[in-house]
């Protein structure tokens, strides 16, 4: 098995082998983040061939600083961000008023610590789109509220109300289901 250095190089001279060693050696990782921002799982698998095609096509656009897994992983969200923008106008639906951010549980609470892993990810793809799409930008991807706002065209309060929101649904979710780490 080649390093990752030498299957870059070879994919960028549009080796197949190499783009198959590269496909297979990350689609584990990278299939699941378009599958947090796309519920269907049909139109996920389409988001992240799309996704897999950007990377072959663009990979002599990346340069070798950072982390490539990064640089994928930030194509996958776009890509998947890209198809939410084209199955909706809006990503978030943004409500009149906003919620009011000296009402929540900060960052720091541990919100999610008695609730199983599986169980919060479940429970995140039964928030509505706005919602998972603002909450998986800021925990997964580890996005700003500013990058996040910049990203969507909102304002910095609607995505970090639209967070606060966000959990307070899963909270709701994960009670609804009562399972607990034992």
């Amino acid at each position: 098995m080649q390093d990752l250095a030498s299957i870059i190089q070879d994919c960028k001279k549009q080796n197949p082998s190499a783009q198959k060693q590269l496909y297979q050696q990350y689609k584990d990782i990278l299939y699941p983040i378009c599958l947090r921002y796309v519920k269907n799982t049909a139109e996920a698998e389409d988001v992240f061939i799309e996704g897999f095609y950007k990377i072959f096509s663009c990979i002599d656009q990346y340069q070798n600083v950072g982390s490539f897994e990064g640089w994928m992983k930030r194509i996958m969200v776009n890509e998947s961000l890209q198809h939410l923008r084209k199955m909706s106008k809006n990503i978030v639906p943004i409500d009149d008023h906003e919620y009011q951010l000296s009402d929540t549980v900060h960052d720091e609470d541990i919100w999610y610590a008695p609730y199983e892993i599986d169980d919060i990810m479940k429970a995140v793809h039964e928030l509505p789109d706005g919602y998972r799409t603002i909450f998986n930008l800021y925990i997964f991807e580890e996005y700003k509220h500013r990058e996040i706002a910049e990203m969507l065209n909102i304002s910095i309060n609607t995505s970090k109300s639209q967070y606060l929101l966000a959990k307070k649904k899963l909270l709701e979710i994960l009670s609804r289901t009562k399972v607990f780490k034992s």
